[in-house]
């Protein structure tokens, strides 16, 4: 490697992406655990679908309602101290969540759920963009990919370690005000706090290199909005978000169906993390085949591949629906990091605003989750299934028209 502890430039990346390692396993942690408050709403409170999917709902609304503030504030504050920012919001956010154990105040989890998932965008704006940009562009998409590996094992650890607090409990006399239910969101608050505090640390590793004036997003809008690529990518973005969210919060369901597994709550929550297993496989795998074949070739197999498997789950039930249903995950793996890579515009000077954009695709984790909960609860939850398997159509789309684009993040500090 031409790069050494002596070149400046070398030793930043270097920092910054073992920084990222915690902000990107935190954030997997995290998320993985909200998806278990569904099974746990229908189970307690009885919810249908409709209501307990109210819970990514609210968990991803605001992508949509922040995004543009956020990415304000970044232009503002820098990249460095606005992830010190995410992570501050994350940790009110968990405490909130504290506060609501045992879920007894349905408003108030869902405001905890806005609160964490408001810190969880500042960190998809800013570190993603940042790694991105920070780093050989050539090497971009593997690098965010390599990342999104960390991202995926704090998804499979998640499940395994949340699903014994918050479905383990269910039909014991174990929670309380300061139960079992609130054990992963302290433990993820004191995390988050000390991962702040390094991040303060070297709030200024970047200099003034990552710093633009705020009116700078809003001359560069209309260049932006006319980026087709761009354009196209925010919609597969919304598209694969959503599929994503719906099949990994509905798994722990699906397997307690009597036509499905059967399983009982701990054991479907915690097998939930083959699911999100199979996505931490595949981003390093796909870490690693990036380098060697064409990024649209390998998003639109990936595409058509979780297309064809949410059919089966959907269509055919039993141990042959649960395993196809999981192995989707392992398609899902190089999607977001692909995505993001692909439909971020060369320039530099529009990352910030592109970003903004993909960032509030993400929005599609709020939506057809819920689109998918309505449908469960009026043809079942299996035939519901369809709706996101037919999300992946839009993917390969995207991923075959660009299939040939090269160098797709030409951006460099």
């Amino acid at each position: 490697m031409a790069t050494s502890s002596s070149d400046p430039e070398a030793r930043t990346s270097k920092t910054l992406f073992e920084l990222s390692i915690g902000v990107f396993f935190l954030g997997g942690f995290l998320t993985s655990i909200v998806g278990l408050l569904v099974p746990r709403l229908t189970l307690t409170l009885g919810l249908d679908y409709t209501r307990a999917l109210l819970v990514q709902f609210a968990f991803h609304l605001s992508y949509l309602l922040f995004a543009f503030p956020i990415a304000l504030a970044i232009l503002r504050i820098g990249y460095m101290r606005a992830i010190v920012a995410g992570l501050s919001v994350m940790v009110a956010g968990c405490l909130a969540l504290i506060a609501s154990a045992e879920w007894r105040s349905f408003a108030l989890v869902l405001l905890a759920l806005l609160t964490l998932s408001t810190g969880i965008t500042f960190l998809q704006m800013a570190a993603n963009t940042v790694v991105t940009v920070v780093g050989p562009s050539r090497r971009a998409a593997a690098r965010l990919t390599l990342l999104q590996g960390f991202n995926a094992l704090g998804t499979v650890l998640g499940p395994l370690i949340g699903a014994v607090f918050l479905l383990g409990s269910i039909g014991s006399d174990r929670g309380g005000p300061v139960g079992d239910d609130a054990v992963p969101f302290i433990g993820g608050a004191v995390l988050l706090g000390i991962l702040a505090i390094a991040f303060h640390r070297q709030r200024n590793l970047l200099g003034k290199a990552a710093l633009s004036p705020a009116g700078a997003l809003l001359r560069h809008l209309p260049t932006v909005l006319h980026d087709r690529r761009l354009l196209a990518g925010t919609v597969a973005m919304f598209a694969y978000v959503g599929a994503e969210v719906a099949i990994g919060t509905l798994i722990p369901n699906y397997l307690m169906l009597p036509g499905s597994l059967h399983a009982t709550p701990l054991a479907a929550g915690q097998l939930v993390s083959l699911y999100w297993g199979g996505a931490m496989i595949g981003r390093f795998a796909g870490a690693f085949l990036l380098r060697r074949i064409d990024a649209g070739m390998l998003l639109a197999v990936a595409g058509l591949a979780a297309m064809a498997l949410a059919v089966v789950a959907s269509l055919a039930g039993g141990v042959t629906g649960a395993v196809a249903l999981i192995a989707v995950g392992l398609c899902n793996s190089i999607m977001y990091p692909t995505l993001y890579a692909l439909a971020l515009p060369e320039d530099e000077t529009q990352a910030p605003l592109a970003s903004m954009l993909l960032c509030m695709a993400v929005v599609g984790g709020a939506i057809v989750p819920l689109l998918t909960g309505v449908l469960a609860d009026r043809i079942g939850l299996e035939l519901s299934l369809l709706l996101p398997a037919s999300c992946y159509i839009v993917i390969a789309g995207f991923a075959v028209v660009n299939r040939t684009a090269a160098d797709p993040v030409a951006v460099a500090v």
